[in-house]
Parts: structure tokens; sequence; C-alpha cells
């Protein structure tokens, strides 16, 4: 029982750092505004990480690589504190590994989640304040899908397309996850 709790917390707060370091990644790739409330809790939640890694790691090409590493390194680290706390030992190799896949998982889930609340901001409230970091997000993947499919009646479908390709995208990543943790 206490190992499931260690487990289930480790899992949390590292979880929760690596959502959030890639979030920042994503909004600085994307362009995405940090002047709206989402974008002000992402960079409070992870400056105090995220500035002296930059210190040593440069950007590359407009991409913040020190957060994007940051969060790779510290979901291996998770990994390893939840196998040593169920006390298997996997190799350095296959920690390193499933943690890359973690990080294509966890940005799938972040569009998936991006592209439910643009959907739902659209139809409910979509003048709020979080509304255009939400369209920024989304717009580079939903705009190829707009050029062929257009809106029927009113409505735009491609959202839903969306997300039926990134739950197809997560099916194959889970399965890589499982053939990178026999590595």
């Amino acid at each position: 029982m206490l190992t499931q709790i260690a487990v289930f917390l480790i899992d949390t707060v590292v979880s929760f750092f690596v959502f959030m370091l890639l979030a920042r990644f994503h909004f600085q790739w994307l362009r995405v505004p940090f002047r709206n409330p989402i974008g002000e809790f992402v960079l409070a939640t992870t400056s105090w990480l995220v500035v002296p890694v930059r210190r040593v790691v440069p950007g590359l090409a407009g991409l913040d690589l020190g957060t994007l590493i940051l969060a790779w390194l510290l979901q291996a680290l998770g990994l390893w504190a939840q196998a040593a706390v169920v006390g298997a030992e996997p190799g350095p190799g296959t920690i390193a590994a499933v943690a890359l896949v973690d990080l294509l998982r966890y940005s799938l889930y972040i569009l998936v989640f991006a592209v439910i609340v643009q959907a739902v901001l659209s139809w409910v409230n979509p003048y709020t304040p979080v509304a255009p970091a939400f369209d920024t997000l989304t717009r580079p993947f939903l705009r190829p899908l707009r050029r062929f499919i257009p809106p029927m009646g009113g409505v735009d479908l491609t959202p839903l397309i969306l997300l039926l390709v990134l739950y197809v995208l997560l099916i194959v990543v889970n399965h890589l996850r499982v053939a990178a943790a026999t590595i």
C-alpha cells in the first residue's frame, strides 16, 4: 500500500512539472503569447527551473532546448524514482527511451486538451482571455485539415477529425512506450 502511494505521489508531482515544462516549450515553439492567465501560470510554475538551465543550454533555431531537456531529465528521474520504490532496476537506456516517448505522449495529451478546450470555448465564450492562446496553439494543426474539410452547415468538423488523428497517434505512441520499456 505504501509503495502504491509513493509511486502515485512521485508520478503526480513529476507529471505536473513535465506537463508545465512541455506547455512552456510548445507555447514558445508555436509563438503562443504568455500574456494570458494560462501563460502566466506556466511561467510562474516553471521559471525557477528553466532560468538556471537556460544559462547552460542555449536555444536552437527558435526552440527552447533547455526547457525540453529539463522536461526529459525530470521525466527520466521520475521513472527512475518509481522503479526504485517498487524495487525494479531498469537500465539507463530503458529509462531514457521511455522518458523520451513519454514526452511525445504528453505533448499529444496537451494538444488533445487544447483542441477540446478551444472547441468548447468557441461554443460557450469565444471572447474569453484564454481563447487566443488556445487558438494559436491549435491553429497549425487544424489549418491543413481546414483546406480539405470545409465547414458543414456552419459547423467546423476539423477539431473532431484532429482528435481522431491524435487518438490514433496515441495508440501508436503507447505501443512505442511498451517497446521502449523492453529495451
